[in-house]
């Protein structure tokens, strides 16, 4: 007989149920007879059985004492790096929970270890095993391929899994409920790795990974994530599990051939070491290579005891992550006692600890604790058989899953374990509302000499930084681009200057550059059909550019065009796009439609669409000579004239002989005085200082209007005028005359979608000579009214036609670039290149040497008179006007206190009455009035002709 001993949660004692052996119970068909026997003597035992705990338990099924031991599983392979780590850190937390009386005192946690070896059939079947053995919770499995199989079964019958090491980013959503991932995510893994990418400036990856479940979908983790940032990996290169030397050397080869040097190696340990070393015999891990691992190197070097001289210089400049454990009492504690632990287990081999070994003690604290929360909640260990797993078989056989049990509180258990939160020996232990640990964070190392240094860290709170993330989380979040830090990093073949991150192809095929092959306008770029050479200015510009590169580069030029017309530029661009060309150079305008699809250099040629018109000379009319001055200039001086004559009269009139007389002659005189100011022909002289004041003022206004009408009458009279009724693009809008553009150029486009033109009116023209005959028949005789062009090629026709112009202003701004196909590298380091030109002054040399003008032979100053207006001359009239007003002020001031003091002293006698007095007043308006007409005889001096008269009175009296 067989026996076994099962637990049960309504049974606090054991019993022993009777086992047949598997070989009796596969009895065949013609045993029945047998087994007919055999069946009633199990069911007398099994109600033998039943009874006699249901008697020790008080017959009753709802007790909630504690078990004495409660089994836990753990799956993972036992000869791997991960797996020795674990093995023994798992063992340690098992015995360090069973001593501890603060969890689960009085039950004991039991551990059964089983072998996966790396092979996902031995995985499920040892995963299955253990579902035979009722089992509460598997730590593991350690393989995220494992995991992603027997994590259906989980579900079904209801048992977590906590895995320490499976880190496929896939395996945390809601399809795995009872999956628990208690080690970080590749999510954030790949996340850091994109954030330092970005750092660096890179653009474009090559991504090596094992073509598995965690190899492709942490790959594709890391192709959003750069996504995000506007960048992306170029090839995506996957290594079958077991793949030779061989393989690996052809698909290394391949990658060489490749323009990124930029790779990320997510792989295991053996074949992450395998593409070291067939990467280091084909010279791959030499200067300009950039090599980013995922933690499993991180995870070797840290297990192994000595690392292989050998092997360190394999991998001497990679940049590798290592999940990041804060440091702490509880940490530090195991490191110290590590080596006993290791011992004790008898592993064979000296092994460090890892991070995975700390993950895998605080899954085993996990469970613990939440086994504690369940089973002070009233929670029982009990399984139930699930009907489902019944399956039938033909010839009335059965697979025996029935062998298999559902724990029946595994829902509560799993709510608890995701809602346990505490500190372990991997810092804190909580998770968020998408089950990852929160405060995911990464250690970044350099492999150097016979180790590795950290250069910073990365955490989800921050970015990277030099600073740990644990001071990073007293501090408010600052994920800033200029928050961003590492130290500095020694990177393969010894370099410390940061790698380009790309290099051209080495698959021996020049750059094919396309270059507009254009029939006008050759000083910008043209093919020079007896040599085959392309020659122009926009070709000096790109040639100057690509010898300030720091690396040699081959191209070919490629003429763009029929040669018998000016190419389509968009078209040229197009080709680009579709690959056809790997660039173009030339006169092209860097526009937004262009833009979207492709990237241009920096511009090294200002442009901007401007407005070409005809220009004639007109003649000067009879009036010609009131144009300098507008009609509100003319109306303001006319009156100031008449203002200042007033003001001087009135305050020289009481005391200036030259002012008095008949009305009609002081009337005269006003104006006289006023106009012959213009000329400084006055010849009435001012006595009174108000006067000399308010006439110094005004001469020196006259001064300025008869100086500046003087010159723009002479501008009117001598410089050719514009003919045209058009002065700039808003002229051409109201019009429906035709207008011209260049063959191949945007304008045309730009005209209609933009502007809104009618494309009816647009007119093409290719050549110079089109230009000036087209401009010279007029809209109305086959003409154009005007030209719209870009500024760059109007210049240089104007070098040489002097009887057109420019009207208006520039109404686009826009420049000359080189196109490149989008995230092109080259395009970046040409506009460094080109920026250099302009610093250096080479890029101004190279334009004077093209477009030096000659003086045109007939050319004639063109400049547009403006008529004098009224805005120019007002602070002058101001000035005056404030000067006039004060004289005048001061003047009747004084004059009425005169006037006052002349009333007291003609006042009558005191006997006189009073009604008297007040009936012939002295101070009323009439007698003010004419004290200011009387003269005032207190004044000596007088006008020149007064005393020239009163000298010839005096010399006759003497005789």
């Amino acid at each position: 007989m067989f026996y076994s001993r099962v637990q049960k949660s309504f049974c606090d004692k054991p019993i022993y149920f009777l086992k047949l052996p598997k070989n009796l119970l596969k009895l065949h068909l013609k045993n029945k007879s047998l087994l007919k026997m055999l069946v009633p003597g199990l069911k007398s035992l099994l109600s033998l059985g039943i009874f006699c705990c249901l008697m020790s338990t008080g017959l009753s099924t709802n007790s909630t004492t504690k078990p004495k031991v409660v089994n836990i599983g753990a799956l993972f392979t036992f000869n791997s790096t991960i797996g020795r780590v674990a093995k023994v850190a798992i063992s340690a937390a098992v015995n360090d929970v069973n001593n501890d009386p603060t969890v689960l005192n009085g039950t004991k946690l039991v551990v059964e270890m089983q072998d996966s070896k790396c092979n996902a059939f031995d995985g499920i079947i040892q995963a299955l095993q253990f579902m035979e053995k009722d089992v509460v919770a598997i730590v593991g499995p350690q393989s995220s391929v494992i995991a992603h199989v027997i994590t259906h079964l989980a579900n079904e019958l209801k048992v977590p899994l906590l895995s320490y090491a499976a880190t496929d980013p896939t395996l945390s959503s809601l399809e795995y409920p009872f999956l628990i991932q208690t080690t970080q995510s590749d999510l954030f893994q790949m996340t850091a790795i994109a954030n330092l990418i970005d750092y660096y400036q890179w653009k474009e990856v090559i991504a090596i990974y094992l073509d598995d479940d965690f190899g492709r979908n942490g790959v594709a983790a890391l192709a959003d994530k750069l996504a995000e940032r506007r960048l992306k990996i170029i090839k995506r290169s996957g290594i079958r599990p077991g793949a030779d030397r061989s393989d690996i050397a052809n698909l290394l080869v391949r990658l060489a051939l490749m323009e990124s040097r930029v790779i990320v190696l997510h792989a295991d340990l053996s074949s992450g070491l395998l593409v070291f070393s067939v990467a280091k015999y084909l010279g791959m891990m030499s200067q300009g290579y950039v090599w980013i691992v995922t933690d499993w190197l991180s995870s070797y070097l840290d297990s192994a005891p000595h690392a292989d001289d050998g092997f360190m210089d394999l991998i001497q400049g990679v940049v590798a992550l290592r999940q990041h454990t804060p440091d702490s009492k509880q940490k530090r504690a195991l490191i110290s006692n590590w080596g006993k632990l290791v011992e004790r287990e008898k592993i064979g081999e000296t092994t460090r600890l890892n991070t995975y070994g700390l993950y895998a003690y605080d899954t085993v604290w996990l469970i613990a604790h939440a086994l504690n929360a369940y089973f002070n909640n009233g929670g029982n260990i009990s399984f139930s058989a699930d009907p489902r797993l019944q399956i039938s078989e033909p010839n009335n056989g059965s697979l025996h899953l029935d062998a298999m049990s559902a724990f029946d509180g595994g829902q509560i258990l799993l709510d608890n374990i995701q809602n346990i939160s505490f500190t372990g020996v991997t810092g804190p232990v909580q998770f968020n509302g998408e089950r990852h640990l929160i405060k995911p964070a990464y250690d970044i190392l350099n492999i150097v000499g016979t180790g590795f240094r950290v250069i910073g860290f990365w955490s989800n709170y921050s970015g990277l930084s030099v600073v740990s993330p644990e001071t990073l989380y007293t501090k408010p979040p600052n994920a800033t681009w200029s928050n961003q830090q590492l130290q500095p990093v020694i990177w393969p073949g010894g370099d410390i200057k940061i790698p380009r991150g790309w290099v051209f192809g080495n698959n021996g095929r020049q750059l094919r550059i396309g270059v507009p092959y254009r029939v006008s306008f050759h000083e910008f770029v043209t093919e020079v059909r007896s040599t085959g050479t392309v020659t122009g200015y926009c070709i000096d510009v790109f040639v100057a550019a690509v010898n300030l590169l720091p690396y040699p580069i081959t191209y070919t030029f490629i003429p763009f065009g029929n040669g018998k017309e000016n190419p389509s530029y968009s078209e040229l661009v197009q080709a680009v796009v579709s690959n056809e060309l790997d660039g173009a150079v030339g006169d092209i305008a860097i526009v937004t439609n262009r833009t979207r699809v492709a990237d241009f250099t920096q511009p090294f040629a200002e442009s901007g669409l401007v407005v070409l018109v005809s220009m004639k000379r007109d003649k000067s009319d009879a009036w010609a000579f009131l144009q300098p001055f507008t009609l509100t200039m003319w109306g303001i001086t006319g009156v100031f004239f008449l203002l200042v004559g007033v003001v001087v009269w009135i305050l020289e009139h009481r005391i200036n002989d030259d002012f008095r007389g008949p009305p009609k002659k002081q009337l005269i005189t006003v104006f006289w005085f006023s106009f012959s100011t213009l000329f400084f022909a006055h010849k009435e002289d001012t006595i009174s200082t108000l006067g000399r004041v308010v006439l110094v003022i005004w001469l020196f206004v006259v001064l300025i209007i008869q100086s500046s009408y003087t010159a723009s009458l002479t501008s009117i009279l001598t410089v050719q005028q514009i003919s045209t009724p058009i002065h700039g693009i808003d002229d051409l809008r109201r019009t429906d005359d035709p207008i011209g553009f260049q063959v191949g150029s945007f304008t045309e486009n730009y005209l209609v979608e933009e502007l809104g033109f009618s494309r009816s009116r647009l007119k093409p023209l290719g050549t110079r000579q089109a230009y000036a005959k087209a401009l010279e028949l007029g809209p109305h005789q086959g003409g154009v009214a005007a030209i719209i062009d870009e500024r760059p090629y109007v210049d240089l026709f104007l070098a040489k036609q002097c009887n057109y112009t420019v009207v208006g202003s520039e109404f686009t701004k826009s420049g000359w670039g080189f196109a490149f196909p989008r995230e092109s590298e080259l395009a970046v380091d040409l506009s460094t290149a080109i920026l250099k030109l302009s610093e250096n002054g080479d890029l101004q040399r190279i334009h004077n040497k093209w477009f030096t003008r000659p003086p045109c032979s007939t050319q004639i100053d063109m400049l547009e008179a403006n008529r004098l207006e009224f805005n120019s001359f007002s602070g002058l009239f101001l000035i005056c006007g404030i000067a006039c007003l004060i004289a005048l002020a001061i003047y009747f001031i004084t004059l009425l206190i005169q006037f006052c003091k002349h009333a007291q002293e003609n006042e009558p006698d005191s006997s006189r009455s009073a009604s008297s007095s007040l009936s012939t007043p002295k101070c009323s308006l009439q007698a003010f009035l004419s004290f200011v007409g009387t003269k005032d005889e207190s004044v000596t001096g007088g006008s020149r002709k007064s005393q020239a008269d009163a000298s010839t009175d005096v010399h006759h009296i003497e005789i």
